[in-house]
């Protein structure tokens, strides 16, 4: 899998970047599907999810913050 295109802005942009190491930011693959890079909340949350969701050993729950997620809001794709 490759990285193809960033959606919304570079994090630094929209001041999402704490340090050189902290860069949360979302990526479309060329297999179509999405990469996304935030805060692994997988201790905290596991324990707390509803009933009907489930995070398999090799799933992570992961937080992007709501900056990156809405300077991404254009460039999803309806399809």
């Amino acid at each position: 899998m490759r990285f193809v295109k960033r959606l919304g802005k570079p994090p630094h942009e929209i001041g999402m970047t704490t340090s050189k190491d902290s860069c949360p930011d979302i990526w479309e693959l060329d297999d179509g599907s999405f990469a996304v890079i935030g805060t692994d909340v997988t201790r905290q949350l596991a324990g707390r999810l509803p009933p009907d969701v489930h995070c398999a050993d090799y799933e992570k729950i992961v937080v992007v913050s709501r900056p990156t997620l809405l300077a991404a809001k254009n460039d999803i794709p309806e399809s």
